[in-house]
């Protein structure tokens, strides 16, 4: 399938089944942590990026495929920012006509300050957007916005959504080492959420590749500081490494293709999928993924990931980690 893929193990949605609405990689942010890499050029227009019929006849069929219980939750994630296709708004409220699985997006919140926009996503159940700076500063260090996004764009657009729509608000922060784990950087981030008052605060981790090889995540005793200072209601979201599902796709090689275009994969962990659809065939579906020209394998923490050959993840530091 072109846009829809998984249903894959997320962290905060169980077994969740991806809609990906625009092309790799259009996005209005560059984040230093970003599992797709940079974002080059940044995108900041709004448009049909993909058609609409096409998306939602693919989600009919993953419907159908899929027995009742495998899908946990229907979920609208980007290859960059998801709100950037215009129509948006109109598939939710098609995608809720078509089942009682409930309907999330992930955004990173730049665009909330429209109202227009805002007014689309509260047809969703959820929506979870980005917080990762109590400040413009780091904002601008860790996010590295489309110049018009500003901080105040930021927190205008989320607090105004909490405030217009029932819609559930699900923050999460991303904590990178020596950026914003420190103490007054976590205040500021808890200044920030106490204004919002989001339903659910989500501690997150650059667990699979980020785009700029110094990215590390928080020491043990920094994660615990952070949950004491972002309060009870923040919770730490460990790494998931259940099953992925690689059904659904003409060959198999075209279903990890769908994955890791979105979602790139832990060599162990796609071993294991494979493992689990195609027992015995490890090696082989490896060098028909290595010989497609369609994937790369990055190494992260001494990890090999297996992504896009669409993403650019710089090999080495040049100018150094900012300050």
């Amino acid at each position: 399938m072109s846009y829809v893929f998984g249903p894959v193990p997320s962290r905060r949605l169980g077994k969740s089944l991806g809609i990906d609405p625009i092309p790799p990689k259009t996005c209005n942010w560059n984040c230093v942590y970003c599992q797709l890499g940079r974002t080059r050029p940044l995108i900041n227009r709004r448009g049909e990026y993909s058609p609409q019929e096409e998306i939602l006849a693919e989600v009919k069929k993953a419907l159908i495929l899929h027995a009742p219980g495998t899908i946990d939750w229907v979920t609208f994630v980007g290859s960059g920012e998801t709100v950037l296709h215009s129509g948006i708004g109109r598939m939710i409220r098609e995608v809720k006509a078509l089942t009682e699985i409930p309907v999330a997006v992930l955004t990173n919140g730049a665009l909330l300050y429209l109202p227009k926009v805002r007014q689309e996503l509260s047809a969703a159940d959820t929506v979870m957007t980005s917080l990762d700076a109590g400040n413009a500063d780091l904002y601008h260090k860790i996010n590295r916005p489309w110049p018009d996004l500003t901080y105040q764009r930021l927190l205008d657009g989320l607090i105004a959504f909490r405030q217009e729509h029932p819609c559930r608000l699900w923050i999460g922060t991303m904590l990178i080492n020596g950026l914003n784990d420190t103490d007054a950087a976590l205040r500021d981030i808890a200044a920030v959420l106490a204004r919002i008052q989001p339903d659910r605060v989500h501690i997150n981790l650059p667990y699979r590749p980020p785009s700029e090889p110094w990215v590390r995540p928080p020491s043990r005793k920094q994660l615990l500081r952070a949950t004491e200072i972002l309060g009870a209601g923040a919770h730490i979201e460990n790494a998931v490494d259940g099953n992925f599902v690689l059904s659904g796709a003409e060959a198999d090689t075209e279903a990890i293709i769908d994955i890791i275009t979105r979602h790139p994969m832990e060599e162990g962990v796609l071993k294991r999928a494979i493992e689990n659809q195609k027992p015995g065939l490890i090696e082989d579906t490896l060098e028909q993924l290595a010989s497609s020209g369609e994937v790369q394998v990055v190494e992260r923490y001494g990890r090999r990931f297996w992504s896009s050959s669409g993403c650019y993840y710089p090999k080495k530091q040049r100018q150094g980690k900012p300050r």
